[in-house]
């Protein structure tokens, strides 16, 4: 069963062939037999998603109309709330917070009848590049459990790739959905920034972050965009318009263009530039023309942007995790003044110190002028040259990555660690939609894909090429993810 897209598990739930709780016990099994081996979950749900597939099949059984996601089990990243149970965004600070509401994205799913089975591992607040930078465990890519899955949504496209539940949602603010997804050999998707609410995200970056979804198939991905990517009244950015991501899924590519930044390209691995290659021909076999001429120049700063950004949100976002309201609080402190600082100093992992040291710089008396506001304006250029270059094309093909999964404590220097979003984070700083598929395996069996982006709100059609180029490069029926092994007790 676990083989199976989320498309096909929602038919046979449907025809009546699986009930709810058949594919609930299914898939909390194969958590519970490969969670050793991949260390994904923070949290597996058991009680929780097994008492909604009860309530599933008794609805069914009455003869009332069910959702969308009916019978499929759900994975999200554990900076989501659930009302009710934890949120820890992998810290030490938040290792006991219970979430007193349900993020935006936890009610549609759950309103159209889908059953989050549990919460996934990633680095501590979504900052990281490889899922090492979390509070309890490092999570291991299950193509190689030597490797990175990348990060920071490691752990949700993980349980993906181990076939944990056929669907999971990450968040991606530089790249933390469309970099572990190529790592791990699956479909990751960023929307346009507004299509998913962010209400019930524990922010990073807020200008940034875009919840997106993990699959093995961009059938599924389009399945679950129908389900989240809706207008909240909670959420101020969010867009206030109706799509069908499904409609276009048909859509022939002949007479589409696609767009390569060739000054870009060369910043990748040979292989890199292999897979990438293969994707484009794949692309022009389907009908779609290349054009080469395509200029991103700025593109080429956006990791100096991103940092000065990013950063500097993040220390806004963070201060409030004082010791005093919530979150962990030391108990060596005698006066209010260490109550603030050995809260904090106990409470962040060394990355999430990092970037609040860097971003509270930026912010400082003196330095916000020469490097926020300077960053600011290279990023409205950034969106200005996006939007000439889609003048010229429907889509602009990029590597999702400049090499393939790297082994644990590969990637020690910072300044490394950061390089691996330098095909990412553009998409972010202009907030465009973007995907990541795979297209094969390198020499060391470890998958590489290929990158789609769009125009701001051409969400349904980006996933129209995605879902084409997919079909044509059959990755999931000519490479099978080695056996994980099993360990029990």
């Amino acid at each position: 069963m676990h083989n199976k897209t989320a498309t096909e598990i929602h038919k046979h739930f449907i025809d009546g062939t699986l009930s709810a709780q058949a594919i609930c016990k299914h898939f909390i099994k194969r958590c519970k037999e490969v969670e050793p081996s991949i260390n994904a979950l923070i949290l597996l749900l058991e009680e929780r998603a097994m008492k909604q597939a009860k309530m599933l099949d008794e609805k069914k059984a009455r003869g009332e109309e069910v959702g969308l996601l009916a019978g499929v089990p759900v994975i999200i990243k554990d900076n989501m709330h659930i009302k009710g149970e934890k949120t820890t965004c992998a810290s030490k600070m938040l290792e006991n917070y219970t979430a007193p509401f349900d993020a935006t994205v936890t009610r549609l799913i759950e309103e159209e009848d889908g059953i989050i089975i549990g919460k996934s591992n990633l680095d501590e607040f979504a900052m990281g590049s490889s899922t090492e930078y979390s509070y309890f465990k490092n999570t291991n890519n299950p193509w190689n459990t030597e490797c990175s899955p990348g990060g920071s949504s490691g752990g949700s496209a993980a349980a993906v790739a181990g076939l944990m539940a056929p669907l999971s949602l990450g968040s991606d603010t530089g790249g933390s959905i469309r970099q572990p997804a190529a790592f791990c050999g699956v479909a990751g998707f960023k929307p346009t920034y507004g299509r998913v609410s962010r209400h019930g995200l524990v922010a990073f970056a807020s200008s940034l972050d875009q919840i997106g979804p993990f699959a093995q198939s961009v059938e599924d991905i389009a399945l679950m965009m129908n389900v989240i990517g809706k207008y909240c009244e909670r959420d101020s950015t969010s867009i206030n318009e109706e799509e069908d991501y499904t409609k276009h899924l048909g859509d022939s590519l002949k007479g589409k263009v696609i767009g390569i930044p060739q000054h870009l390209i060369e910043y990748t691995s040979d292989e890199g530039k292999e897979h990438f290659v293969k994707g484009i021909e794949k692309l022009k076999s389907l009908g779609a023309t290349i054009d080469n001429s395509i200029s991103l120049a700025f593109s080429e700063y956006s990791i100096a942007i991103y940092y000065i950004l990013a950063t500097a949100e993040a220390s806004t976002n963070l201060a409030r995790y004082d010791g005093i309201r919530y979150g962990h609080r030391s108990n060596k402190a005698t006066n209010l003044a260490e109550v603030y600082k050995l809260s904090r100093t106990e409470g962040f992992g060394k990355e999430v110190k990092r970037r609040i040291l860097l971003g509270t710089y930026v912010l400082s008396s003196g330095y916000q002028d020469a490097y926020f506001k300077q960053a600011q304006k290279v990023r409205t250029l950034c969106i200005k040259e996006y939007k000439e270059a889609f003048k010229k094309c429907d889509f602009i093909a990029l590597p999702p990555t400049i090499n393939s999964a790297f082994k644990r404590g590969e990637n020690i220097d910072p300044i490394e660690m950061y390089r691996q979003d330098l095909f990412t984070i553009s998409a972010n700083l202009a907030g465009l939609p973007a995907i990541s598929i795979p297209t094969g395996l390198t020499k060391d069996q470890l998958p590489m894909g290929i990158q789609l982006q769009a125009w701001q709100k051409e969400d349904a059609n980006l996933l129209n090429c995605a879902h084409q180029l997919e079909k044509s490069l059959q990755f999931s029926d000519l490479y099978r993810i080695p056996n994980i092994e099993v360990k029990r007790g």
